[in-house]
């Protein structure tokens, strides 16, 4: 068995790397555990997972309307980014997970697409 100080430091190297701003009110919560990034970042990595893991099983095709539907795709985590950024509305962390779901996909498929490219080219 794991002992607890194990797991708390691969917890603090998720703390130690500059990926995240982690408010703990912009963070989900685990029984007294927060998560080691907030909500939005959460919804990026399972989203950009997700996608890799969907392009291992299955062939996409790079086209230049798959690229501009992946820039749509992150559009509204930079509206709800910036919105926030600028006092403009508070959001909350259910939107930030969904707008973090969609821009992790969106990201995915532009880093999928530019590796494409650079094989392609090179």
């Amino acid at each position: 068995m794991i002992n607890k100080s194990y797991w708390d430091k691969v917890y603090n190297i998720f703390l130690d790397l500059p990926i995240c701003h982690r408010l703990p009110d912009r963070t989900f919560k685990v029984k007294n555990w927060y998560f080691p990034v907030c909500s939005r970042c959460t919804g990026f990595y399972i989203g950009a997972f997700s996608y890799f893991i969907y392009v291992y099983f299955f062939y996409v095709e790079y086209t230049i309307t798959l690229i501009l539907l992946a820039i749509i795709m992150m559009t509204p985590t930079l509206l709800d980014g910036f919105t926030q950024f600028f006092d403009f509305r508070e959001s909350n962390n259910m939107l930030r997970l969904f707008t973090g779901l969609m821009g992790g996909v969106g990201l995915a498929i532009l880093v999928k697409a530019l590796k494409y490219l650079i094989l392609m080219y090179l």
